[in-house]
C-alpha cells in the first residue's frame, strides 16, 4: 500500500496535521492507540491572553485568527459545530489588577483583544467585588467531539487504524518508509507525551537526565451549578467553562511528578477548594477527568527533522495552548516537508541539540 505520509497519534497536532494534507490532496494513513491523548481532557479554550500577567500569548494574532477560522471550516465540513464563540472574563482580585488591566488594554499587541473598561458583577453566584475584565476572540471547541468525530471521518475512507504504533517495525530504505504494509515518503510523529516511548525521538538532553518532552499532568473536575447561570467563561486560579445543561468544567491542575492519567483525590480537593472561593451557589462534583500536557524547556513546540533522517517529522510539545496554536503550526510544517521553507529557530526541534 503506497501512501504520502503516515501520520502517528491523532490529538490536536495530528489532526490539524491531516487536514493540512487533506487540503493539498496527499495520501495518508494514521495510527493512535488514545493513549496520553490529552486534548481529549483539555480546556478547549482559544484564548489570545496571558490573563495571569496581562499579556499576548506567543503569536496571539496569527494562531488565534487561524484557529478559528479552521474550526469553523471543519465545523461546516463535518456538519457539526466544533466552536462556539464565547466571551472570557478575568475576576478582579483588587483595584490594582484593574490599574493593570487598563494599562495592558492600551498596548498595542492587546488593544484588539481586551476590553478597556471594568464590568461589574451582576451575578450573585460569583464572588466578583472588584468586577470582570473582558477578553475579545475567545471560544471554546468541544476536543472530545472533535477527535471522535474526525477519527469516525478519517474510517469512512479507510485513513485510520486504531491501534498502537510498532516502531520495530518502521524501517527507512532509499529515501522511503516501511511500515507493515505501508510504504510512505514520510512519517510524521505527533503523539504527545507518547513520545517518551517513542526511539526515533530524542529521549534526554545531552549530559542531562532531564526529558525532551517535560510531562505537565492536568486535572478537571465537571461540576453541575443549576444556579450559576454563566454564559461566559471565567478565568481566575482557574478556568470556569460552561459545558451547556448547567454542566460546567473547572480547572486545571498542574503536576510535574506524576505521570499517570488516573485522577486524584488531592487534585478534586485543590480545585474544590478554589472553586468555594469564587462561587456562592452550590455545585456538585459529577465527573473527573486527568492527561499529560507534553510541555518543553522553553515553552515552544517541537517541529521538523532531526539531523539522521529528513523522512521521519515531528510535531510535539504543544503544551497548554495546542487547540489555539496548532492550525498555524500545521500550516508551517506542511510548508517545512513539502516546499522547504524554514521552520523558525524558535520552533524547530534541531535547537535542543543546543542544550
Amino acid at each position: 500500500m503506497k501512501r504520502d505520509y503516515i501520520v502517528v497519534g491523532l490529538g490536536i497536532a495530528g489532526l490539524t496535521f491531516c487536514e493540512q494534507l487533506k487540503k493539498n490532496n496527499k495520501s495518508f494513513v494514521v495510527f493512535d492507540s488514545g493513549k496520553y491523548t490529552s486534548t481529549l481532557v483539555s480546556a478547549g479554550v482559544i484564548n489570545p491572553v496571558v490573563l495571569k500577567r496581562f499579556t499576548p500569548v506567543w503569536n496571539a494574532k496569527e494562531h488565534v485568527e487561524s484557529s478559528i477560522q479552521f474550526y469553523k471550516k471543519l465545523s461546516q465540513k463535518l456538519g457539526v459545530s466544533l466552536f462556539e464563540e464565547m466571551p472570557m472574563l478575568r475576576i478582579f482580585k483588587s483595584n490594582e489588577e484593574q490599574n493593570n488591566w487598563m494599562v495592558a488594554s492600551d498596548k498595542v499587541e492587546l488593544t484588539e483583544f481586551l476590553v478597556p473598561k471594568i464590568i461589574k458583577n451582576n451575578q450573585a453566584s460569583i464572588n466578583a467585588p472588584f468586577g470582570f475584565g473582558k477578553v475579545k476572540s475567545t471560544g471554546r471547541v468541544n476536543p472530545i467531539q472533535l477527535i471522535q468525530l474526525y477519527k469516525e471521518y478519517l474510517q469512512k475512507s479507510n485513513q485510520f487504524r486504531n491501534e498502537k504504533f510498532e516502531y520495530e517495525k518502521l524501517n527507512e530504505e532509499e529515501n522511503t518508509i516501511f511500515y507493515k504494509d505501508i510504504m510512505a515518503k514520510k512519517i510524521v510523529f505527533s503523539e504527545g507525551y507518547s513520545a517518551k516511548d517513542n526511539p526515533y525521538f530524542p529521549q534526554n538532553i545531552k549530559d542531562h537526565q532531564e526529558q525532551l518532552i517535560i510531562k505537565n499532568k492536568g486535572e478537571y473536575i465537571i461540576i453541575k451549578a443549576p444556579d450559576l447561570k454563566l454564559d461566559a467563561m471565567l478565568k481566575t486560579s482557574l478556568f470556569i467553562i460552561p459545558l451547556g445543561n448547567d454542566l460546567y468544567k473547572v480547572g486545571a491542575t498542574y503536576d510535574r511528578e506524576d505521570d499517570t492519567i488516573t485522577t486524584t483525590h488531592s487534585a478534586k480537593t485543590e480545585l474544590i477548594s478554589k472553586l468555594t472561593k469564587i462561587l456562592t451557589c452550590p455545585f456538585e462534583v459529577v465527573d473527573q477527568v486527568a492527561g499529560i500536557r507534553p510541555t518543553t524547556r522553553d515553552r515552544r513546540p517541537f517541529l521538523g527533522t532531526l539531523n539522521k533522517s529528513n523522512h521521519i517529522v515531528f510535531f510535539n510539545g504543544l503544551g497548554t495552548r495546542g487547540i489555539t496554536s496548532a492550525p498555524s503550526l500545521s500550516i508551517q510544517l506542511y510548508n517545512f516537508i513539502e516546499y522547504g521553507k524554514k521552520l523558525p529557530k524558535e520552533i524547530n526541534i534541531k535547537r535542543h541539540y543546543k542544550w
